[in-house]
């Protein structure tokens, strides 16, 4: 049996980290939030609120605020919720300070200049150190009120998950174990991709029939890579996958659905960028993705169309018309 966890310690004080931070203090941990910037450090212990990501909600005192790597060694597990990019030279530069219990994935994107998957980059930085991904449809402010959602968590071994769901687990924030790991981080990752593909329809006006079919069509995609890799159907069909990517291709509170929706409208990248304090993880993502699904002779015409459009200067609408082009085929392909 896995030891019990009760410190938790959450890298990134985002929208996002700050919420898995609330969560697990509403679980009865004693949590201890770090925060990159001295500044912001001090700003949220004096306050007891991020304003910048989430305003109006109150961190307890069971949160620990600081920016002090020595802080986070005495947890019994690590929530990792720095952007996807920014991953890994964070975890080097901490790596001496971080405990060696299990370390808990909880952002969604896939490694730009290595093509790996965030558990591997995590195996490289933290030797040692046991993985699991938390993964599902959530938004951060509906998180941090305490509105219900659930999750996967995913990790090999069923006694450490079954521990951490019990660490993080409360009435409103329902975590599953699951032992499939990469079908995890492939449905959290991609579904970003097909979010801008969703949020580009609507910009342009191409109505929600269109959207409909570059969800279903989008979730297929994501169902080929992750065969490849080696998920299991049934964790792309669940919380980390077609559960994660309803929610973030529908809901103009998903920060990839809008930038995408921007774009589709006229703005640039670089404009739409600009409206969000947080991460669009996707953008980066599908240039990752492309790469990956060519490596492995995946089929993703919608993973590259947004990344033509994001990063080659392709126009939208030969974009579309392209996607629309395709030979007709058995729906099952």
């Amino acid at each position: 049996m896995a030891r019990a966890v009760q410190g938790i310690a959450v890298l990134g004080a985002g929208a996002w980290g700050t919420a898995l931070a609330l969560a697990a203090a509403r679980a009865g941990r004693q949590v201890t939030l770090w925060c990159r910037r001295p500044e912001q450090a001090a700003a949220l212990a004096e306050s007891r609120e991020n304003a910048a990501y989430l305003p109006g909600v109150t961190l307890p005192e069971s949160v620990t605020i600081t920016s002090a790597a020595a802080d986070l060694a005495a947890a019994e597990a690590t929530i990792l919720a720095v952007p996807a990019q920014r991953l890994r030279g964070v975890l080097q530069a901490l790596e001496p300070q971080l405990s060696a219990g299990p370390a808990i994935l909880a952002a969604k994107g896939i490694e730009l200049e290595s093509g790996r998957l965030l558990d591997a980059v995590v195996a490289e930085a933290l030797p040692g150190r046991p993985v699991a991904v938390l993964s599902g449809p959530t938004f951060a402010a509906e998180v941090a009120a305490g509105l219900p959602a659930a999750v996967t968590l995913a990790t090999p071994e069923e006694a450490r998950g079954a521990a951490l769901v019990q660490a993080l687990g409360s009435a409103t924030f329902r975590p599953y174990w699951s032992g499939d790991v990469t079908g995890a981080l492939v449905g959290g990752a991609v579904k970003n991709v097909v979010a801008i593909a969703c949020g580009i329809v609507e910009g342009r006006g191409l109505g929600e029939n269109a959207r409909a079919a570059l969800v279903t069509r989008g979730l297929a995609e994501i169902g080929r890579l992750g065969a490849a890799l080696g998920a299991r159907r049934e964790t792309l069909m669940g919380l980390s996958g077609l559960g994660d990517l309803v929610l973030t291709a529908t809901s103009p509170q998903s920060r990839n659905y809008a930038l995408g929706r921007r774009i589709g409208a006229g703005e640039t990248l670089a404009a739409a960028q600009g409206h969000s304090r947080g991460v669009s993880e996707g953008v980066a993502t599908a240039a990752a993705v492309v790469r990956l699904a060519a490596a492995r002779s995946v089929e993703m015409p919608i993973a590259e169309a947004v990344e033509a459009v994001l990063h080659r200067g392709a126009d939208i609408d030969t974009a579309v018309a392209g996607l629309l082009a395709r030979p007709f085929k058995a729906e099952t392909h």
